[in-house]
């Protein structure tokens, strides 16, 4: 995945999954200051900073070791999977620190702001986006290091 992070909380029911989208919610909004008080990394300038964008999509994936006796690696895949990379993407353009699919949107309600439809690589259907509401567009906050949430 290059630079990038998934975190895979597994679910049994929707109770759990709605508890569990909830705790998800919740961090990444402890942490969305504006770029000027976000980590600063120290480097050559001072000034830059450690920027990030968080995509949460709730769905079904598969999991497992995929590959060869070469190479095994243990990985997830599926549409959930693939929608969460192509929403975390959308951050930059959208200069978000934190995009929600719909369907996390609608699990963990209150809070999101409808950012609209954008056309998704590799799915038929737009995907309709939604940001926080306590997160201003940030004309600033061009993410670097990529983080995706899917569950």
């Amino acid at each position: 995945m290059g630079d990038g992070l998934l975190a895979v909380f597994q679910s049994t029911n929707m109770s759990a999954t709605r508890s569990r989208s909830a705790r998800a919610c919740s961090k990444p909004r402890a942490n969305t200051a504006p770029a000027s008080r976000r980590c600063n990394i120290h480097s050559a300038t001072p000034s830059s900073a450690f920027r990030f964008g968080v995509a949460l999509h709730v769905g079904r994936i598969l999991y497992g070791n995929i590959g060869g006796g070469s190479r095994l690696d243990f990985t997830c895949i599926g549409p959930a999977i693939n929608l969460a990379a192509r929403l975390e993407k959308l951050t930059g353009k959208l200069h978000r620190t934190v995009v929600a699919s719909e369907g996390f949107a609608g699990i963990c309600q209150g809070g999101w702001n409808d950012l609209g439809e954008f056309p998704v690589a590799g799915f038929s259907k737009a995907a309709r986006v939604f940001g926080l509401m306590d997160e201003d567009a940030d004309a600033d906050a061009r993410p670097f290091a990529a983080v995706h949430l899917a569950g």
